[in-house]
């Protein structure tokens, strides 16, 4: 099969296109040799006229002439336009074949009386030039040559017959266009429907139109669609019961801690509780069991990061801000501050020092979180950030939580048109970087 350079870059309107205009152009070119081809060596009339009237003239004066004469007369007869020549005997005419008929139709069309006087005609190339020779007979049966002095005019390819011949082309190009686009047009409405599709969010069923085979793909869509958020809805409602049945054991057990005596045993089990409502709460963030999805909303994002960073100071923990005072973005509040407080946790866990560095470069809003710990092998920096993965033996294996934190930051970034990267500092440490585009 022949692969066409710009057809795996056309979409479907534009292969429907392309195959319509190569089929008017290939029906366009083919009718356009044939009509040229059949009229190629036709004459316009008043030239067969003229030579028809030549003829009559020709073979009247130099049949009329005593034989002595005649080749005088045929010589008397030549004009600029015509060559005359009498002979006693049938000259040849040139080999390479009769001229269409066309051309003998319309001189005897002008003159009858040629039809029974022996006429034949052929064409004779003379340089770059090709015109009309033929014999005919006179009633003594001798015989005189002519022959045309200016070209056969043939119909070729003037410039304004093609344009003509176009203009009806590009109409029904167009019109084919016009009709192709609106058959198309459910598929455009499919395509921006499955690109705005966010899980959890609530659009309308399409309205199923267009042709048969369309009609099923959008049946198809809002069928899947409905099952979608079927799915969705039950497993938020799961969720959310599964998160309540937790949290209420957990709120009695550390109610009932109060009752240990032992200071160490008390701090022990209360860390244990601590632990299993951040796994719970991670994972109903990551699984979106909370609630319904947060709108975008303008954030300063400068004061968000700087009162992450207070709050944790406030525990006692190393935490600084470093960056503007003011910095608004549009973005899901609750969702961003809870990724960069994944971001902060899980530095000051394995590390003594975080700083949450803000700047803004050509639109771009950067939000780097930097940490002194041991950092991550290099080969395992895409790999943290998938869900349930836990590098125990280069992060301490007294780690909480089933490792959904940086999934939680990637997947919260990634719903802003952003996304997460990390790397490790040169000086030693964690940078985890959070771009949002401009």
């Amino acid at each position: 099969m022949i692969r066409l350079p710009l057809w795996p870059a056309l979409g479907l309107i534009g292969r429907l296109v392309a195959i319509l205009l190569f089929a008017l152009a290939l029906e366009f070119v083919a009718s356009t040799l044939l009509y040229e081809r059949a009229s190629e060596f036709s004459v316009r009339d008043d030239e067969a006229r003229r030579l028809a009237e030549h003829l009559v003239i020709v073979r009247r004066l130099v049949g009329e002439s005593t034989p002595a004469r005649r080749a005088e007369m045929a010589d008397e007869l030549t004009t600029d336009r015509y060559v005359v020549r009498w002979s006693g005997e049938q000259p040849p005419l040139p080999a390479n074949g009769p001229a269409p008929d066309q051309i003998r139709q319309q001189v005897l069309a002008w003159e009858p009386g040629l039809q029974h006087k022996r006429l034949r005609l052929a064409l004779l190339s003379v340089g770059p030039k090709t015109v009309i020779t033929g014999v005919m007979q006179l009633p003594d049966a001798s015989w005189v040559y002519f022959r045309t002095r200016d070209p056969v005019k043939s119909a070729g390819f003037p410039i304004e017959r093609i344009v003509a011949a176009l203009i009806p082309v590009l109409a029904v190009m167009l019109l084919g266009g016009l009709l192709i686009r609106r058959t198309l047009q459910p598929i455009r409405v499919l395509t921006d429907a499955v690109e705005g599709y966010r899980p959890g969010t609530a659009l309308p069923s399409l309205d199923e139109e267009g042709p048969a085979e369309i009609r099923r793909l959008i049946a198809a869509f809002n069928a899947m669609q409905a099952r979608i958020r079927r799915l969705i809805d039950e497993r938020t409602r799961a969720l959310a019961a599964v998160g309540h049945d937790l949290r209420t054991p957990l709120a009695r057990l550390r109610l009932r801690t109060d009752a240990i005596v032992e200071p160490a045993l008390r701090d022990e089990v209360a860390a244990d509780i601590e632990g299993m409502e951040a796994m719970v709460n991670s994972l109903l963030a990551f699984l979106g069991g909370e609630a319904e999805p947060e709108l975008p909303r303008r954030v300063d994002l400068a004061v968000l990061c700087a009162s992450v960073a207070d709050d944790a100071s406030d525990h006692g923990l190393s935490v600084a801000y470093q960056g503007p005072s003011h910095l608004e973005r549009l973005v899901r509040a609750s969702s961003f501050r809870r990724a960069v407080v994944n971001l902060v946790d899980n530095g000051v866990h394995y590390g003594q020092s975080v700083t949450v560095r803000l700047e803004q470069v050509d639109g771009a809003v950067h939000l780097h979180v930097e940490d002194d710990g041991p950092g991550i092998p290099e080969e395992s920096l895409t790999l943290v950030l998938e869900p349930f993965v836990r590098l125990d033996t280069a992060r301490g294996r007294d780690t909480a939580g089933f490792g959904l934190g940086l999934s939680i930051v990637a997947r919260a970034i990634a719903d802003e048109g952003g996304h997460l990267r990390l790397a490790n500092r040169e000086s030693g440490g964690l940078r985890a970087t959070l771009t949002l585009p401009g």
